[in-house]
């Protein structure tokens, strides 16, 4: 099991690592001209995470139904549910593209700052953001695309297609900027073109897939018939069931992270920045612990759809123990070697200072999220989405709880500091981490074992 689990999680990990060092190095190209350039991509990437966070029903919803039909052997099944992800991910793509303009609006709402820094922060983000929507296609349907690799027990593939678009990212944005000079304008430009690279690279391999793959022999008969029944309202119910429940999640997830990003923002365009920064930590943690959580999807839907209990503990323990020895590790190197870390990400000196003050932040988030992020990638293989969707609100719940709490009770003594009210800030966060992680981990044995069974 430990072999089949690494088998899934390792190129997952590849997979995912190649985002957040895309980020670092967008983060390290714009760090260079100006404090006011890290700001405006940290408000830009946010922006997008906002909207497409929303949609990641396409990739994790698929994931699970798909695995689920892998271990069943319904193979038919699988493609419907491909049908389904990519025409929704169409459509949501489209209207995104048309309501760009209302969208940049509620941002400049969203994410003001401190007028005393002025509009130079707003104007770049929103540059940055009129030419990146213009990706959403590719984008929506590379998650619909990965979704159902994952769930059909293939991790390499979207591997394959992920280094293949970040390094069209990364080389395209270096030229754009650095020889070109075309500012945060290449580096919006460059994440375009590499996501129309990467989904013309995942339409190429889905047909190599469905050629190959002697049970997928039903897809080679594709047709107007087939994409009709796939969209008939009966197929779509248990799709929209699933991913209603992961939608919902979602939007309580994004509506937490750009809230940190417009919060650190209302303290200071130097404290948004900071965190901007120190938030590439979470990020590479998450993307390592996705890994596991995507292994988690696969292995899981596989169990339950072939009803394999055994297995399904087994994997569920096996998941937890690499969960537990990964943040051992990531808590020992941020503690080690944090600060310097700080220095390939910018060299704003104000904001290396700034950030010093709250690198104990970015040691305990391995410990206080790690649960969350497997229980995650577990509880979408089980299809038990209520479940996660129910946890979240609470956390969600307890985050502003906590946050707006201690504003208020700090205040009552005395006008709260930069400093504190930052690390009040990152309080909230980590308490979100951990009830999510929490409160999905005393359910795994009524929704996730009781799916096959005693």
């Amino acid at each position: 099991m430990n072999k089949r689990i690494l088998g899934l999680a390792l190129p997952n990990i590849i997979t995912n690592i190649t985002v957040p060092l895309l980020g670092m190095v967008d983060m390290a190209i714009v760090g260079h001209l100006s404090g006011a350039h890290v700001s405006a991509i940290v408000v830009g990437s946010s922006i997008f995470n906002l909207i497409y966070w929303n949609f990641g029903f396409l990739r994790m919803g698929t994931s699970g139904l798909t695995a689920q039909a892998f271990g069943a052997e319904r193979w038919n099944e699988s493609l419907k549910i491909l049908i389904q992800a990519c025409s929704i991910a169409l459509l949501i793509a489209l209207l995104i593209i048309a309501l760009q303009w209302p969208l940049s609006e509620a941002a400049k709402v969203v994410f003001r700052s401190d007028p005393s820094n002025g509009p130079e922060v707003m104007d770049l983000a929103l540059t940055y953001f009129f030419v990146r929507v213009w990706a959403a296609p590719a984008t929506l349907g590379l998650y619909s695309i990965k979704g159902w690799f994952i769930g059909m027990q293939d991790s390499k593939t979207p591997m394959w297609i992920a280094i293949a678009l970040n390094c069209i990212n990364i080389a395209a944005s270096l030229i754009f900027v650095m020889v070109l000079h075309w500012d945060i304008f290449g580096v919006a430009l460059g994440t375009v073109l590499a996501n129309y690279s990467g989904l013309a690279l995942g339409i190429l391999f889905l047909r190599r897939r469905i050629h190959r793959d002697k049970n997928l022999s039903t897809l080679q008969s594709f047709n107007l018939s087939t994409l009709k029944e796939a969209l008939h309202w009966q197929e779509m119910r248990r799709f929209f069931k699933v991913n209603g429940d992961v939608f919902l999640r979602t939007v309580c997830l994004s509506t937490v992270f750009t809230f940190i990003t417009a919060a650190s923002g209302r303290i200071s365009e130097n404290i948004r920045a900071t965190d901007g920064i120190l938030m590439m930590f979470f990020t590479l943690f998450s993307y390592i612990m996705d890994g596991f959580a995507y292994a988690g999807e696969s292995l899981v839907g596989r169990h339950i759809g072939a009803r394999q209990q055994r297995h399904l503990k087994l994997a569920v323990r096996l998941l937890l123990l690499w969960g537990l020895a990964l943040t051992v590790v990531f808590t020992g190197l941020y503690a080690a070697f944090g600060n310097q870390f700080l220095h390939i990400f910018t060299d704003q000196q104000e904001v290396i200072a700034t950030a010093h003050e709250y690198m104990l932040w970015v040691i305990v988030i391995p410990i206080c999220g790690f649960a969350a992020f497997l229980f995650d990638g577990i509880f979408i293989g089980a299809t038990a989405t209520r479940t996660m969707r129910n946890a979240m609100f609470v956390a969600t719940a307890a985050f502003f709880l906590v946050y707006y709490g201690c504003k208020y009770l700090f205040s009552l003594h005395e006008p709260l500091t930069t400093h504190l009210w930052n690390n009040i800030l990152w309080q909230a966060f980590m308490v979100f981490l951990i009830l999510r992680g929490l409160l999905q981990g005393i359910r795994v044995r009524k929704d996730i074992y009781g799916k096959v069974g005693s």
